[in-house]
């Protein structure tokens, strides 16, 4: 059956409302959902432990008799890891020295205190602090995401989290190996076999077994996405993130099956995922229809791409890469293959993206498992605001202000004609009495 995949060209009078349709999404979670998650989260709050193994058991079909029976031990996990073969205890170690190497490199950029003193001297500064208690949720439904407990934890380990709360559904008990092993290689300190809203709950208002957490990361269902949106504000979370999505860059010089594959790769995640390419080399992109038409038969998760990428994909031919670049930027894509042979020459034209992977041969699969760069990132076109989790999202600054007897005649003066301008008296007197005349 052949792929309805849309073909776009920007030359086209029609091009900018198809375009608009093709990246339409709706983000509004159903009134019923909104509904049932609000319910879950206002009973577990008011019967706490009660509640989650209520839920637990309806709707993972996991019976226990208390929650305390839910948590996984440092023991199980170190056992899980012990388990699993060679090679996979390989590639996890593997994939967590290189994510830790980076955002250890991050948090030298952008995670340390700092101070300075002025000329009357007065210091001025920002401390840096970690989070006491993180929950870090890790989907267990469809599948299993040892990737994802890497990701948010290790940023968090880094940062100087003391604790780590993982969450993670184990639907009629069936536990991962990976999940737990991974838990285990990246420091993991608590994790509780707990999903869905009423484990959003758990961690966003604390039980008498499940504690509560400062901040929530990770990803979920849609009943996950909106129970996160319910309880920040009690707690932090690190976004809500939609569907996943791939935009190609291409100049027409990679294999046109290692597109279609690199296409297909986000395409497989769900039937709303996401995936474009912008070329301005017609021929190549039919050359890289021809691969997906090919491959795609070859694919386990096929009715699933076929699916994302005739309700949602595009093969969109630009009148230059340069045109190419202004309409990426204006997609804003969660991951953007810049597929070039001088994939540099491209890069400073790009400004709004989630992760940027430079070149034929980095395949955004890569920056998903072991590249080292996070993988948790804004969608949507969110990435015109918003960032890659990383340590940054596990701490928090603080202002330090300790201003001398010479900096305070010099600032109270000024600081009491704007308060008093502001008909802040008290202000202004607090000021004033520090002046020596």
């Amino acid at each position: 059956m052949s792929l309805k995949l849309r073909q776009l060209n920007t030359a086209s009078p029609d091009f900018e409302a198809e375009f608009q349709r093709v990246l339409h999404w709706s983000a509004e979670t159903d009134s019923a959902i909104e509904t049932r998650v609000a319910e879950i989260l206002a009973d577990v709050r008011a019967r706490g432990d009660a509640a989650v193994l209520a839920y637990t058991a309806r709707f993972d079909g996991l019976q226990a008799v208390t929650v305390a029976a839910l948590e996984l031990t440092r023991e199980e996990l170190k056992a899980a890891f012990e388990a699993i073969s060679p090679a996979q205890r390989g590639a996890l170690q593997a994939a967590a020295e290189r994510v830790r190497s980076y955002h250890e490199r991050q948090k030298q950029a952008c995670g340390l205190s700092w101070s300075y003193r002025d000329e009357d001297g007065s210091l001025l500064g920002q401390k840096v602090t970690p989070l006491d208690r993180v929950g870090i949720y890790v989907p267990g439904g469809k599948a299993a995401y040892p990737s994802s407990v890497l990701m948010n934890a290790i940023p968090a380990q880094v940062a100087g989290v003391p604790e780590i709360i993982m969450v993670v559904p184990t639907p009629k008990g069936e536990k991962n190996p990976l999940v737990l092993a991974a838990a285990y290689v990246a420091g993991v300190h608590r994790a509780f076999t707990v999903g869905g809203a009423q484990a959003v709950a758990a961690l966003a208002y604390g039980t008498a077994t499940v504690p509560r957490v400062d901040k929530i990361t990770g990803p979920g269902n849609a009943y996950v996405a909106s129970a996160k949106k319910h309880v920040f504000g009690q707690v932090g979370i690190d976004m809500i993130a939609g569907p996943s999505e791939i935009l190609v860059l291409a100049d027409g010089t990679t294999p046109p099956d290692w597109v279609a594959m690199d296409l297909f790769s986000q395409a497989e995640h769900d039937e709303l995922a996401q995936s474009i390419l912008l070329c301005p080399d017609a021929g190549y992109i039919e050359k890289v229809r021809e691969a997906i038409e090919r491959l795609l038969p070859t694919m386990p998760r096929q009715d699933v791409i076929r699916a994302s990428l005739e309700g949602r994909g595009a093969l969109i031919q630009t009148r230059s890469m340069d045109e190419a670049c202004e309409i990426s930027n204006r997609i804003a894509p969660e991951h953007l293959e810049v597929s070039s042979a001088d994939p540099h020459r491209w890069e400073p034209l790009l400004r709004h993206a989630g992760a940027i992977f430079l070149g034929a041969y980095t395949s955004e699969s890569l920056g998903d498992y072991c590249a080292g760069p996070n993988h948790v990132l804004p969608t949507s076109g969110t990435a015109r605001f918003s960032s890659p989790l990383g340590v940054y999202d596990f701490q928090k600054r603080s202002s330090l202000i300790e201003v001398s007897e010479a900096g305070a005649q010099k600032l109270g003066p000024i600081a009491a004609e704007l308060a008093y301008g502001e008909g802040l008296q008290g202000h202004a007197r607090a000021a004033e009495m520090r002046l020596k005349s």
